[in-house]
């Protein structure tokens, strides 16, 4: 296919967490707030005159001293976060928005704050560690609710003069959905019989509108849209079968474009940084309080394995074959980040059950959190789709015989 206009342009970006987008909001003013995970809303940290940076740790390459702090044992992301915070990559934030979701997490950002990774002239910088709830009933949300209003908009209006206001959050949900918008119209060209759009290219869209100010992407991310809508595919498929990628936090793209080399085309990501969940609208009545209502969705949404009621842990099971199903795939892949504590759980009982219960190819991985150089990953795709394709023509002598 021909490449897209801006894909270099976005892969650019995301050479670096201080990216040209993220200086030149500086440079107008914003202010820049680092956050980690889906369970801190994102929303809430792109009131007018703020910006969200959902933190990555682009080109790791040694994680000696962070490993020093932590432990061998941990996390690879934490890790790698902390490092770069060490080596000043994260100075330009005006706040760090952690949350209490996992022990490596808690750890890595205890000690980034501890360390002093932030800025010292930055006397208004403020440290948060959302304890975020495990479920979502009324309970929780009210929990949430009082942890953002507390932790987040208390000081952002506090030290910073920031509007938190019902009227505030309400624009801020607006300007959020058009990017959802976006996200969900591009991604549906994946649905196609042969997809005018990979899943690496997908991948480098949706990472950019976490880690660069939305409103200086959504221009270009309407172009590459309305430049979808006539973009030719290639004659003859370049992929062997068609993957759902379910698992933990992937930011790095080159992963992706790993399973695709492979044979194997990912067609849906479900996963943290991808767009499930994550790139779905948030619907406001006017009846409730902005606030209560975007954590309720935030709540109801999320498919983190950190929440672990038996209600949950069915949603993840069905809404993965949900998207099996609905973008046509042929199996999904299972995978973690090495020392994934919630992950690690979750992978080895869903791998097993959607093979056995919703017979959907499944393949389980654990990887580093730079995959690109694992040979060992790349033959287990390459195995994984070939098996796929033996199961193919099984099924067509079966069908021919009857």
């Amino acid at each position: 296919m021909k490449d897209l206009k801006h894909l270099y342009y976005f892969e650019k970006l995301l050479e670096d967490a201080n990216n040209d987008l993220v200086r030149q909001a500086k440079a107008e003013g914003r202010l820049a707030l680092g956050y980690t995970c889906y369970h801190m809303p994102e929303v809430l940290l792109n009131l007018d005159g703020c910006f969200s940076v959902r933190l990555r740790a682009p080109r790791t390459g040694s994680m000696e001293i962070a490993t020093y702090y932590m432990s061998n044992a941990t996390c690879e992301y934490a890790r790698a976060l902390l490092e770069r915070g060490l080596e000043g990559g994260y100075k330009f934030l005006d706040a760090m928005a952690g949350v209490d979701v996992c022990e490596c997490m808690n750890r890595g950002m205890e000690n980034m704050e501890l360390l002093g990774v932030n800025d010292p002239e930055k006397k208004d910088f403020f440290w948060c560690n959302l304890d975020s709830p495990c479920s979502d009933d009324e309970d929780c949300v009210a929990h949430l609710r009082e942890q953002l209003s507390r932790k987040i908009l208390k000081p952002l209006h506090e030290n910073y003069g920031i509007d938190v206001s019902d009227a505030a959050i309400r624009k801020a949900v607006e300007r959020h959905n058009e990017i959802c918008r976006l996200i969900t119209e591009i991604g549906n060209f994946r649905k196609l019989d042969n997809p005018t759009i990979t899943g690496y290219e997908f991948h480098i869209l949706t990472l950019a509108t976490y880690v660069c100010p939305k409103d200086l992407v959504v221009e270009k991310l309407r172009e590459t849209l309305e430049e979808l809508k006539t973009r030719e595919p290639d004659p003859k498929k370049k992929f062997r079968a068609k993957v759902v990628v379910v698992g933990s936090e992937i930011d790095d793209p080159e992963l992706i474009s790993l399973i695709e080399d492979s044979g194997a085309l990912v067609v849906a990501d479900r996963f943290c940084y991808g767009s499930f969940p994550g790139r779905q609208e948030i619907v406001l009545t006017e009846d409730e309080d902005a606030l209560t209502q975007v954590c309720r969705n935030y709540l109801q949404t999320t498919l983190c394995v950190r929440h672990c009621a038996q209600h949950k842990v069915q949603k993840r099971l069905d809404f993965a074959a949900e998207l099996a199903r609905d973008y046509h795939a042929d199996g999904i892949i299972y995978e973690q980040i090495k020392f994934c504590t919630y992950w690690s759980y979750e992978r080895a009982l869903a791998s097993h059950v959607m093979h056995n219960e919703y017979n959907i190819p499944t393949l389980s991985i654990d990887r580093p959190y730079m995959s690109r150089t694992s040979g060992q990953l790349r033959t287990r795709v390459q195995a994984f789709v070939e098996s796929i394709e033996i199961k193919k023509i099984k099924a067509k002598k079966k069908r021919e015989v009857k």
